[in-house]
C-alpha cells in the first residue's frame, strides 16, 4: 500500500480504512509505503499506531517504508515508537508476506 502527500487529520482516516479493508480480505501483514509522505502530524501518527495494534490482534504485523532520514523516521524515533514498528527503506526489503 502506498501513500502518498501529507498523512493528517484530513487524510489518517483514509489510510486506516484501507488498513482495515486489507484486514477484513484476509490479510495479516501489511506494509505502507511512506516514502511519498513529507509531513505527518498527531492524527497520522495516531493512525499508524491504531493499524499497528489491530494488526498485532489479528496475529499480524505492519511494516512501514520509509527511508532513514524521512519525516516518519524522525517522529517514530522522537515518539520511542522506532522499536515498536518494523521499518524498511525500500519495497525490495519487505518480507514476503508484507
Amino acid at each position: 500500500m502506498v501513500v502518498a502527500g501529507e498523512l493528517d487529520l484530513a487524510t489518517a482516516a483514509e489510510l486506516r480504512a484501507a488498513v482495515l479493508r486489507e484486514s477484513d480480505g484476509g490479510a495479516r501483514s501489511i506494509a505502507i509505503d511512506l516514502n511519498a509522505v513529507p509531513f505527518v502530524d498527531s492524527s497520522g501518527l495516531g493512525t499508524i499506531v491504531a493499524c499497528l495494534k489491530h494488526l498485532r490482534e489479528l496475529g499480524g504485523e505492519l511494516v512501514l517504508v520509509s527511508l532513514e532520514g524521512s519525516a516518519i523516521r524522525k517522529l517514530l524515533g522522537l515518539t520511542g515508537l522506532d522499536g515498536a514498528v518494523r521499518q524498511v527503506a525500500t519495497a525490495a526489503e519487505l518480507p514476503a508476506s508484507a
